[in-house]
Formats: C-alpha cells, sequence, structure tokens
C-alpha cells in the first residue's frame, strides 16, 4: 500500500518527456499512445450488450485512428468541437479519444436530454460533427447543419463509428494548455454552462488523485454512471486508460443486469453515488437479517470487529471472512469502491469497509475536472470527504461561529473557464485561481474537508439561522419507504422574509401500491417526526409534501432542486 505523502504517479511518465511529449503533463493523446507503447495487449475497453466487444490498446488505438481520419477528411480545423452523445460504449470511448487525436474538442452531450435542449447547447456550442445514437440523429441532424454525422450503433441512417474508417492523416498537435472538453452542466442549480477543461487540466487530475490509491494495468473499471459526467468521465475513463487498465461499460443502472457485469468483467474498481451503495448495502443486510437474530448479531459483530483492525492495525481480514457476502453482490474481485456524487450516509461507508473493501468517498465539481478530495484509503474518517489531492489547496472563506464558510479550491485541475461567459467566469475564478464552489464546509486541524451544503441552497429560518437542505436530506437516505426526498424553503414570514422547513416527499413502490393517499400522508409525517427528533430546533421540518410523480433527476441521480423548488412554490 502507498501510504507514503510524497508518492509521486505522474513520475512514471518522466522517461517520455522530451520524447513523447514537451510539457509538464502529457495531452489525453499523448497519454494514451504511451500507455499504448506500454501496454499495448491489454484489454482497454468492453461491453457485453447487444453484443461483446473488447478492444485492447493496440486495437483501440488502430479504432481511434481511422475514426480521427475521417473527422480530418471531412476539413475539421483545430479546436473544432465534435458532439458525443449517448449510451456508454466502446463506439463513445473511441469517439472521445478521436477527437483529441484529431486536434479537437469533444463535447460530450448528456443522452437524456431533451431534443429542443440538445439542439440548443448543440449550437451554442459551435460545433462541426455529431455522433450520436440512432434515436438522436433522426431527431436532431436535420436541425444541426454539420461537416459531417456518424452513428455509435449500427444499422443507422448514417455510418456507424465502428466501421468508418480513413487514410490514417496525423491530427493537429495540441498542447496541455488546449481546451480537450467543454462539458456542460446544470447540476441542481439551474442554467447550464460549458465548463473548458484543458488537457492539462484533465491529465493533472488522473494521477494527482492516484496519490492516496494504488492504481494497477491489471485493474478493471466499471462505468455504469453516464460517461459524459465529469466523475465518471475522470474517475472511471481516464483513470482507466491513465494507467493501462480495462474499462467495462454497462448501460441501464438496473442492478440484476449491474450485477452480472460485475461477476462476469471481474470488476475491481468500483465507482458509484450513494444512492447504488446504498441500495447494495441495505439489500445485503436485510439478507443477513433473514437468517436470524443469532447469526446476524454474530456477523455484525464480526464486521466490527474487522472494521476495528483495519482501521486501527491496518489489518485486512474482511474479504477472507465476508467473502460469501461480497459475493451476492458480485464485489468478490472488487478492490476499491469509491462514492462520489453526494454525501453517503456513515453507516454505509463504514459497513463496506468493515466487509473488507477499501472504500472511500470523495469532492469535486465539473469545474475541477472534478476531484479535489478524496478519503486516503490508509487514512479515511467516514464523515469526511477526504484531504485535498496533491498540488490542490482548499481554503474556507467567511466561515461563520461553527467554522463553516464557503469552500476555495486552487489547483492544476481547475477549469479555464466558462466556454463564451466570461462574465460567469469572473464571477466564480480569481486572478489568482481560486475558485468559488458554492459549496459549504469546514476543515479539521488534519485538513480533512466536511461538507454542510450549497451556499445557494441555504435555508433562512425566523430566527436568522441558515439550515442546509443537504444535511437533512441524509438523515432519510436509509429509509426504505422513501424513494425520493427534496428538502426546500417556503416562505413563512413575509415581513420578516423568514423560511420555514419543508419536505417533498416521492414515497416508495411498496407505499404507493398497498396505501391510500390519507395513509401515504401520515406513514410520511410519521417518518419526518422521527427524524425531527435527532434535529436542533432550528433545522427541523415543518411541512410534508407528498409527490404524486417522481421529482426531476439529473442524469447522475440528483435531485434538481431548483425545479422542485419552482414546481412546489406557495407563492
Amino acid at each position: 500500500m502507498r501510504t507514503k505523502d510524497n508518492f509521486t504517479p505522474w513520475n512514471q511518465f518522466d522517461s517520455y518527456r522530451g520524447k513523447e511529449f514537451k510539457g509538464q503533463w502529457p495531452t489525453i493523446k499523448e497519454l494514451f499512445h504511451i500507455n499504448t507503447m506500454r501496454f499495448g495487449d491489454n484489454p482497454c475497453w468492453k461491453e457485453y450488450t447487444p453484443k461483446e466487444i473488447c478492444l485492447t490498446y493496440k486495437e483501440a488505438e488502430d479504432k481511434v485512428k481511422e475514426l480521427s481520419s475521417w473527422f480530418l477528411s471531412l476539413g475539421v480545423k483545430k479546436g473544432d468541437k465534435i458532439i458525443v452523445s449517448g449510451k456508454n460504449s466502446v463506439a463513445w470511448a473511441v469517439t472521445y479519444i478521436a477527437v483529441q487525436y484529431a486536434g479537437c474538442t469533444v463535447v460530450p452531450l448528456d443522452s437524456s436530454l431533451h431534443d429542443e435542449d440538445f439542439i440548443k447547447l448543440a449550437r451554442f456550442s459551435d460545433s462541426v460533427i455529431l455522433v450520436a445514437d440512432n434515436d438522436r440523429m433522426k431527431k436532431v441532424a436535420s436541425s444541426l447543419p454539420m461537416l459531417g454525422y456518424a452513428s455509435l450503433e449500427e444499422k443507422g441512417e448514417y455510418p456507424s463509428v465502428m466501421t468508418l474508417s480513413a487514410p490514417y492523416k496525423e491530427g493537429f498537435e495540441m498542447s496541455e494548455d488546449d481546451v480537450a472538453a467543454i462539458l456542460f452542466t446544470s447540476g441542481t442549480t439551474g442554467t447550464p454552462k460549458g465548463v473548458m477543461l484543458t488537457n492539462k487540466n484533465i491529465v493533472s487530475d488522473i494521477f494527482i488523485s492516484q496519490a492516496n490509491m494504488n492504481i494497477y494495468p491489471s485493474d478493471v473499471f466499471y462505468a455504469i454512471l453516464p460517461i459524459h459526467h465529469a466523475y465518471t468521465m475522470l474517475a472511471v475513463f481516464m483513470e482507466g486508460l491513465g494507467s493501462g487498465a480495462s474499462v467495462v461499460f454497462g448501460k441501464k443502472l438496473v442492478v440484476s443486469q449491474m450485477l452480472k457485469e460485475l461477476k462476469e468483467a471481474k470488476v475491481t474498481m468500483f465507482l458509484g453515488v450513494p444512492m447504488i451503495f446504498n441500495k447494495l448495502y441495505a439489500g445485503l443486510i436485510a439478507g443477513v437479517k433473514k437468517k436470524g437474530v443469532v447469526v446476524y448479531g454474530l456477523i455484525r459483530g464480526l464486521m466490527g470487529i474487522s472494521g476495528f483492525l483495519k482501521k486501527a492495525f491496518g489489518l485486512k481480514i474482511g474479504k477472507k471472512m465476508f467473502g460469501f457476502l461480497l459475493k451476492n453482490l458480485s464485489l468478490e474481485n472488487c478492490r476499491i469502491c469509491i462514492c462520489g456524487g453526494g454525501p453517503l450516509p456513515s453507516s454505509t461507508f463504514k459497513g463496506f469497509n468493515e466487509l473488507g473493501l477499501d472504500f472511500v468517498q470523495g469532492y469535486g465539481l465539473t469545474e475541477t475536472s472534478p476531484i479535489t478530495h478524496l478519503n486516503p484509503i490508509y487514512a479515511f474518517k467516514v464523515e469526511s470527504v477526504g484531504k485535498n489531492v496533491a498540488m490542490t489547496e482548499a481554503k474556507i472563506v467567511d466561515p461563520d461561529s461553527e467554522g463553516n464558510g464557503v469552500i476555495y479550491i486552487k489547483g492544476p485541475q481547475v477549469m479555464k473557464g466558462y466556454y463564451k461567459n466570461q462574465e460567469a467566469t469572473d464571477e466564480i475564478l480569481d486572478a489568482d485561481g481560486w475558485l468559488n464552489t458554492g459549496d459549504v464546509g469546514h476543515l479539521d486541524s488534519e485538513g480533512y474537508l466536511y461538507l454542510t451544503g450549497r451556499a445557494k441552497s441555504i435555508i433562512v429560518t425566523d430566527g436568522g439561522k441558515n439550515v442546509f437542505p443537504e444535511e437533512i436530506e441524509d438523515k432519510f437516505q436509509l429509509f426504505d419507504d422513501i424513494e425520493q426526498i427534496c428538502i426546500i424553503g417556503y416562505l413563512k414570514d413575509k415581513a420578516l422574509k423568514a423560511e420555514g422547513i419543508r419536505a417533498v416527499i416521492y414515497p416508495s413502490k411498496n407505499v404507493r401500491e398497498t396505501m391510500k393517499e390519507d395513509e401515504i400522508q401520515k406513514k410520511m409525517e410519521d417518518i419526518v417526526s422521527e427524524v425531527n427528533k435527532d434535529l436542533q430546533a432550528y433545522k427541523k421540518i415543518t411541512m410534508v409534501t407528498v409527490a404524486k410523480a417522481p421529482l426531476e433527476m439529473t442524469s447522475t441521480k440528483k435531485i434538481k432542486r431548483f425545479v422542485v423548488a419552482k414546481e412546489y412554490s406557495l407563492d
């Protein structure tokens, strides 16, 4: 295990500096080529549906060069924008890297966007080539005049990425400071912005985040979340190719299919969001409880011992003791699980570690490529999102009496700016390179970061207290009768502009199908009352609303708070 703070995984490329690349960091193209030379026969990208496809690094680079040459044959210029949008697939990966080989900028668009939003972003991005799934292509191609069109799938109106080829032509030379990708993000806060990430931003983040954990060429990553999103793009897709490892693409967030692919691919690196890990852990514990009180008590006791030995002495006995349980989750081959995209209940975090997995959570945002913090696998704190990764600084601005303030980040992974929006860039990024994350939290004496919430979503109570919705929502994560919950403010006193705290809840399928409307309302109110008991007086929920339909979510399963607030406004 790498436990030294001065470990520098990027030094492995020193022998290639001046030969295969010139700057401090290789570009994405240079990195992929170097690792093709090093690990050419290693499996690179794989998918199982609708049919099994597997490319080695050498085969992948050959396909990348063919597609890159096709882009160039259409007349693209250096820095031109090329859209890729669709389900996770080998073809998606080929397209992304082929754009880099051509010397262009990739624009990964969310495949779940409505057609009108897709067209709007495509036009705003000034893209010249469109690569998408067949269904999307049918609906938007006529509205988007392009130099060329290609499909990520077979048997469409347009040629398929996997069959396109052209005589090889060297692409335009890119530097580490050139923009490699533009990622459009609305998160949960409203209007999308195009985040410009340079080659340096992305490649540096691959390696500065590795100082907290081992990643090997033999590892197998699993991409189940959409790879257009910064989290999966960097932490799975880029980390895999940056290490000569393999990436397996899952297409649907369906537990049965996910477990099958985890087992078949022998996944060692599993990255997900809280919803996934909560479901897996809850299912595992429910299965143990069915064995009876004695068995349940014994296993939980042994888990406690395993967790203590791991935390106190670094002894990992959990996988040997609980291999039969991990096998039920298809995680018997897994080494490391990483949770991002939101806070994780400490019981889930602690439980997976007790079972013998190196389970950590991290922090970041699209504007930081995205990783800025990770819990070291050798010194994690369950309530924290971790310590800043190498070469990265964090500071808390205008802290309150409890030390909570706005989190600012500085490091090589911080974006170049927002595309065609200098005003928004200046609002978030100062002249010294400090990025205002818009998140609120505090640092402990050892530099571990603790999140409290989003500055924009703060609820100000009649007592003048600030309440962070995320802090309250976390208390509901393990209630099986609730499928979704969103905490918002409502105007309690117009004169004082004081807000009360409101819970908008979408009940579980079981509750919806077995209870009447008034019974559901009572059930949700009872759960809220239970949570309220442990909340400070000014944080207690004072209004409960049962949603009739699922709350709108982003592709990474975050509820769009601004949409909920608008829909359930009391004005």
